[in-house]
């Protein structure tokens, strides 16, 4: 089984009071298995919203997620927690540690 990754015209918004902020627009991108790339931009540009969205921490607005055979923009939350599970490993910008405990702990 090979590991690609697909976008097809994929939309992310989010309300901000009465506005909609559009992170991604319909973006397209296929990442092939043994390819290697880098999400560089400014603060704001969507990048975090993208992994959130790879990684199935979030839903589009529109468009697709695939990996492979699996239609991450279509997985109900059980597929979408066996995906994480099996597939992914995160590395959180905003990590939540417990206050009294350290790292190793």
């Amino acid at each position: 089984m090979t590991n690609n990754i697909r976008l097809a015209n994929l939309e992310r918004a989010f309300q901000r009071g009465d506005a909609s902020v559009q992170a991604l627009r319909q973006l397209d991108l296929t990442i092939e298995q043994g390819e290697f790339i880098a999400l560089v931009g400014p603060s704001g540009s969507g990048k975090s919203t993208l992994l959130n969205l790879l990684g199935g921490l979030d839903r589009p607005t529109g468009g697709e997620v695939w990996l492979n055979d699996l239609a991450l923009h279509e997985a109900d939350s059980r597929a979408l927690t066996a995906y994480r599970k099996e597939r992914i490993g995160f590395i959180f910008q905003s990590f939540n540690l417990l206050p009294r405990l350290t790292a190793l702990e």
